[in-house]
């Protein structure tokens, strides 16, 4: 049976859903329903009526198929876990069912919970149900598919801060800073011909509004560290021929990934590779070789190994005795580690020196405990930055003595740049949750 079903509308609570929220393959499947119908839905083809099931409960029993026989036949036992409205994941009546991991199997109740009147979740539906319902908002409903997609501790740190709501709680205090601002300027545009009265002090004003976006540029700033972390910290490898990079890449991650050659230039191109070192990812790069060459081809490889360079958090910069560090322009936001090998202290053929590395590349990439707020998102760095140049226009307004009109105006958007975070206190856009949520899984 084709399992597939007609998108539905960005509306809540109209159709009953269901899909399968575990990877196949494994001994356990869980499939979850949520809807109005979903326990109606379920008690047609379970041994046991669920309509009245008190909630937070499980329930074993048996999927059956109710066809024209003396019983029904058996599809498998079952347990099956209750969770009534509001107080689910999506916030409406929902239920998960536990099943044995075979694809006939998981397929085969999918195939009965659409023909007793489910329809198939599309991607990131659930999740997108909750935001709906209130029980998360956007930067929540972000953060999950950002706990589902964490391959090391510290992504998943950053994810689960963002999910407790860390920065919903950062953002709303923020914006009750700046309503109160706009109260003010409210109240002094509403009595602006009581000259006796003074309801806003323009010195205070600019205070908080400086203060405001103090805050929002270090949470936009945030992003760079966010972005390296979660999609690894960029390591260039940097050096002259033959001094042992494509070796030292070797040794980091395991396997024999570069070429390693005594002919000079044999690397033409970048290599990237991935590892984990103390709970972080750090993507390393093999640069070609730094030198003076009239060989067109390696001139292009030592572009690139320069740009590459340039975008890197961590240079590894490497020589060998009797070769000089090569001349590579360093920004005064990147780590240099300065390697010598072929030495006493350091062989990255025989590994030694290796250990010392590793513990030098985890104490120079960025951190994030729990205390901080690091933003991951694009969509939601684009925000914070919009915040900051409306705010910018604000504090230009406050100091130039602008009229109050005028500045409410840039205020509002500013508010509305908050807002676009969150999706609270905001009409979001079909379309835009709609790119937000394309991206998760199905089940989630």
């Amino acid at each position: 049976m084709n399992l597939t079903s007609h998108p539905s509308p960005l509306t809540s609570g109209v159709d009953t859903i269901c899909a399968l929220a575990t990877a196949p393959g494994g001994a356990i499947g869980i499939i979850r329903i949520s809807g109005a119908r979903s326990l109606e839905i379920l008690s047609r083809i379970f041994t046991k009526d669920l309509t009245t099931a008190q909630p937070n409960t499980i329930h074993y029993g048996h999927i059956v198929e109710r066809v024209a026989a003396p019983s029904p036949q058996i599809i498998d036992e079952v347990l099956v876990s209750v969770f009534r409205a509001p107080h689910s994941y999506t916030g409406e009546e929902s239920a998960e069912v536990s099943c044995h991991g075979s694809r006939y199997i998981l397929n085969k109740v999918l195939e009965l919970l659409i023909q007793n009147g489910c329809r198939m979740a599309q991607s990131g539906e659930f999740t997108q149900r909750a935001y709906l319902n209130g029980k998360m908002d956007l930067s929540q409903a972000e953060a999950v598919a950002d706990l589902i997609a964490s391959s090391n501790r510290t992504t998943h740190q950053m994810a689960m801060s963002q999910l407790r709501g860390q920065f919903s709680s950062e953002l709303s205090q923020l914006r009750d800073k700046l309503l109160k601002l706009t109260s003010l300027l409210e109240l002094e545009l509403d009595f602006s011909d009581h000259e006796d009265l003074v309801f806003a002090d323009r010195s205070e004003l600019l205070q908080i509004a400086l203060d405001t976006d103090a805050r929002i540029s270090r949470l936009a700033q945030s992003f760079e560290t966010g972005n390296a972390l979660k999609n690894g910290i960029p390591v260039a490898i940097v050096g002259a021929p033959n001094v042992g990079k494509s070796t030292l890449l070797n040794a980091l991650v395991g396997e024999e990934r570069a070429i390693v050659s005594d002919i000079q230039g044999t690397t033409r191109d970048a290599i990237e590779d991935t590892i984990q070192l103390g709970g972080i990812t750090f993507r390393f790069i093999d640069t070609a070789g730094i030198r003076h060459t009239d060989d067109k081809i390696e001139n292009l490889g030592i572009e690139r190994s320069k740009a590459a360079a340039q975008r890197a958090r961590i240079i590894l910069l490497m020589t060998q005795p009797g070769v000089p560090y090569p001349d590579v322009p360093i920004r005064d936001d990147q780590t240099v580690i300065r390697i010598e090998n072929k030495t006493e202290a350091f062989q990255a053929k025989y590994g030694v020196g290796l250990d010392q590395l590793r513990q030098q590349l985890i104490e120079a990439a960025p951190k994030a405990d729990d205390s901080d707020i690091i933003v991951t998102s694009a969509r939601q760095y684009e925000a914070l930055t919009r915040a900051h140049e409306n705010l910018q226009r604000v504090i230009d307004g406050l100091q130039t003595q602008l009229s109050g009109d005028l500045i409410s105006e840039d205020l509002n958007l500013v508010l509305d740049d908050l807002s676009d975070i969150t999706g609270q206190g905001r009409i979001v856009p079909t379309e835009v949750l709609g790119n937000i949520f394309k991206h998760f899984c199905v089940g989630k």
